[in-house]
């Protein structure tokens, strides 16, 4: 079994500091909790999360359109491996040149330019009525759908601080009905639709970037999901583009739910890279990637594309990640559960400074460090009040001071 933070500190140097918020949790980057704390994080949602409730990822809907639409290449595309790659040959002496090169390019992993190929061969051209994507509605719309847990420890964790905002790549609502409970009258937004990025608390709801299916099952929708969308929206009106780059200079962006070859993150990765490059007032941008093991190669990979990996084990349905996104939204500074900090307080200080764990300290330290004078005061006094050894106290005046440094500079 590899270790969260072996696999953490793979990704990170050293010398950063991490904070690791309870058992079966990856420790987090201290510097991404302390912008959260104030507010400035953006989560961006892909397929991954929506797994668990029973959607399929992009390859999964791609497979259920072929076998709606065209069951003879549904046939051929079912039986390729997941680790297939271009070496991969496929029998098609049965279909036509065209659906052979569906199937190739199915192979290569570019199910945007698969579906597209396949909506101009049996619909001669896109619309939100096409039967590809009346067949993408469809298989989206299942009865009695309702959200996984990450959806929900989303909701939690995208509280800004008096709103909330979540920005996600999927068609589905899921994100919506997890909402509905802390925030009903939560808004949602689509493409041209979504509001321009600002601290403001106009800046919230739902963000649809690539279209959502509208409530009403008789109306159809906008979708980013062929190639050729995603050069109207990314290259020639530059919408998403534009609105990633300027969310990506107000906001830490934090990626849950993809892999670095998904079609849309693989747009999404090209127009940071690309603003990235030509500004240097963009915020650091993370993403939490799940292993087996150790991948030194697929970790380099999200570095070069401009993206910092908070890895983690994605054994047993990815529950570690699950853990600590709920563990990360009882915590937050945000609107988590105040008694439950002041109950890790008061577990944390039963012991001597030097006799406890490094994540202890470090825990105690993040909590004191995130908060502003008049909560350190009454932390201070409830860490007092469970007979606190000098040394942590002592620890709470060196944070203090740190900060106070910190303002002067």
């Amino acid at each position: 079994m590899v270790s969260p933070t072996l696999l953490l500190k793979s990704s990170t140097s050293s010398s950063e500091r991490v904070i690791s918020l309870g058992r079966d949790t990856v420790p987090i980057p201290e510097r991404l909790l302390l912008a959260h704390s104030k507010g400035q994080v953006l989560f961006i949602a892909g397929a991954g999360i929506s797994l668990p409730a029973g959607l399929p990822d992009f390859k999964g809907l791609t497979l259920k359109v072929y076998e709606r639409l065209d069951p003879a290449v549904h046939i051929v595309l079912k039986d390729i491996p997941s680790q297939a790659c271009n070496q991969w040959s496929s029998n098609v002496t049965t279909l036509t040149h065209q659906q052979a090169a569906e199937v190739k390019r199915f192979v290569m992993g570019d199910f945007d330019v698969v579906l597209g190929m396949l909506e101009r061969r049996i619909d001669g051209k896109a619309g939100p009525n096409s039967k590809v994507r009346l067949a993408v509605a469809k298989e989206l719309r299942k009865p009695r759908l309702k959200p996984a847990p990450i959806h929900h420890a989303l909701a939690k964790l995208a509280d800004r601080g008096g709103t909330t905002t979540l920005i996600t790549t999927n068609f589905d609502l899921l994100l919506e009905a997890a909402t509905k409970a802390p925030v009903p009258d939560i808004q949602t937004y689509s493409l041209g639709g979504i509001p321009r990025p600002g601290r403001n608390l106009d800046f919230s709801g739902i963000l649809h970037i690539h279209g959502v299916l509208d409530i009403n099952p008789a109306r159809v929708s906008d979708l980013i999901l062929s190639d050729q969308d995603f050069g109207e929206f990314y290259l020639r009106r530059r919408v998403v583009p534009d609105f990633i780059y300027d969310a990506a200079r107000l906001f830490h962006l934090v990626l849950i739910g993809y892999s670095a070859n998904d079609p849309p993150m693989r747009y999404l990765l090209n127009a940071v890279a690309a603003d990235g490059n030509r500004f240097d007032d963009l915020k650091e941008r993370f993403t939490f990637f799940g292993s087996s093991q150790i991948d030194s190669v697929a970790i380099e990979d999200w570095k070069g594309r401009g993206i910092t990996p908070i890895c983690y084990e994605s054994l047993k349905k990815h529950k570690v990640l699950l853990n600590t996104l709920n563990r990360w939204a009882e915590l937050s500074a945000v609107n988590g559960k105040q008694e439950l900090v002041d109950t890790e307080i008061t577990r944390i200080v039963k012991r001597k400074r030097s006799a406890s764990t490094d994540a202890d300290r470090d825990l105690f330290d993040h909590f004191f460090r995130r908060s502003d004078t008049n909560e350190r005061i009454r932390l201070a006094a409830l860490a007092s009040k469970a007979s606190a050894d000098i040394s942590w106290l002592e620890a709470i005046n060196e944070v203090a001071n740190e900060l106070e440094i910190k303002v002067r500079e």
